[in-house]
């Protein structure tokens, strides 16, 4: 026991490095996903029909299709398909990573966005068109941010699953928390204690991410954000707990 726990004492330095790249690219993916997946999202809701075509065809096929497949294409299949055109691109490790799990987290995270669009009643469009409101106003000062509480759940989950499917980049040799873990395991031959370090790792940031997005829901609830002052008497709107 005391042997393993020294093992993992020693590596662990290189481990809270790797966990640290790790939330790096996970940030990244998923903002980049956020801007990509809310634009293909309201694009789904287009009355255009060949745009609404298009999106679900790329939603369907990055869902469709397995993470890792979708890196080997983008970091292996694209410098390859150039070269038939006499081209020459590289992608370097880290950019190939994010570009990847960027493209498959939009894919996601735009259905996420275009249900939570369609779960606002009509009556809240209708009341800013009556308002001399167009369709740009309507969505960014009425629907979106009603829209946007109410995805905070299912954007948390997509985070924890990007989180843990950053884990797929070591196949191309990208040092995140499980490369590093495999590189370790490599030089001591001690894979149970190192690989244990690395599931726990992982086990704290989602927990930690967790706690952190239950925490942004809490506060952009606007009901739990009411507060009755102790020395006014609460009127009706603060009673029922709604927002005043």
């Amino acid at each position: 026991m005391f042997e393993s726990l020294k093992i993992i004492q020693q590596a662990l330095p290189a481990l809270l490095l790797g966990a640290g790249i790790t939330l790096q690219i996970t940030a990244m993916a998923v903002l980049l996903g956020m801007v990509a997946g809310s634009l293909i999202g309201i694009a789904r809701l287009s009355p255009i029909a060949p745009v609404r075509w298009l999106m679900r065809a790329y939603v369907d096929f990055f869902r469709g299709t397995p993470l890792l497949v979708q890196i080997f294409m983008i970091y292996f299949g694209l410098p390859a398909l150039t070269q038939g055109f006499g081209l020459t691109l590289r992608f370097d490790r880290l950019v190939a990573a994010v570009v990847a799990l960027t493209l498959n987290s939009a894919a996601y995270i735009a259905e996420i966005v275009r249900a939570g669009i369609q779960s606002i009643e009509p009556g809240q469009t209708e009341a800013a068109q009556s308002l001399g409101m167009g369709s740009v106003q309507t969505m960014r000062y009425i629907v979106f941010p009603q829209a946007m509480r109410r995805m905070i759940p299912p954007l948390g989950n997509e985070f924890i699953t990007l989180l843990k499917d950053t884990s797929l980049v070591a196949v191309i040799g990208y040092e995140e928390l499980f490369r590093r873990g495999q590189l370790i395991v490599a030089s001591n031959y001690r894979s149970f204690e190192i690989y244990t370090a690395v599931a726990l790792i992982y086990l704290a940031l989602t927990l930690v991410s967790s706690q952190a997005f239950s925490f942004l829901e809490r506060r952009m609830d606007p009901a739990k954000r009411v507060a009755v002052s102790p020395s006014s008497p609460p009127n009706r709107d603060s009673a029922l707990g709604e927002p005043l």
